[in-house]
């Protein structure tokens, strides 16, 4: 199991980064690697610029900043709920999510963040207050003063495969994800 571990560790970080992406570089990316490559090449792009990312993510084809978006929605709701989510990305790409997930036919997904967002809005002036704070006490106390909680354990049972729904939108339409 050990050399499996390594062998991954390894491959990940010895995988190949797409400074560009076209139909034909897409096509000849595996499925598998498929997100994690366009992920890359969004991350290529903000290299050095994290503080334009707003507006960089805004001006990347449509694709590929609706895959950008839900798979920072995925990544930080499964590390650590809707709450983590809001915290870590002050809302910058909340309502870009909903439509990035209707994009890809996850209509649960789309659905389930709208009422995130409800909730979060509703949410705003009382974990404001702990945000002030910015300490990791004051996120773990707006985290239990959130209503957002039960809405994890619903994402996390959603019967939606994103990366399948990813996968198949990117083939069927790599025009949208091609890029400089």
């Amino acid at each position: 199991m050990d050399d499996r571990i390594k062998q991954s560790l390894d491959d990940f970080a010895n995988r190949r980064i797409y400074r560009t992406l076209s139909p034909q570089i897409l096509a000849s990316i595996p499925d598998d690697k498929l997100e994690q490559a366009i992920f890359d090449y969004v991350a290529s792009k903000l290299e050095g610029h994290y503080d334009d990312e707003l507006n960089i993510v805004n001006k990347l084809p449509p694709g590929v900043r609706a895959l950008y978006v839900t798979w920072e929605v995925e990544a930080e709701v499964n590390n650590g709920g809707f709450h983590q989510y809001y915290w870590n990305t002050a809302d910058r790409y909340s309502r870009q999510a909903v439509e990035g997930f209707e994009f890809f036919g996850a209509v649960k997904h789309a659905a389930l963040m709208r009422e995130a967002n409800s909730i979060r809005a509703k949410e705003t002036d009382t974990l404001a207050k702990f945000r002030k704070e910015d300490t990791a006490e004051a996120s773990s106390k707006s985290s239990r003063a959130s209503a957002l909680r039960p809405l994890d354990e619903r994402f996390y049972g959603l019967d939606e495969n994103l990366s399948v729904l990813r996968v198949a939108k990117i083939r069927a339409m790599p025009v949208v994800f091609s890029g400089p």
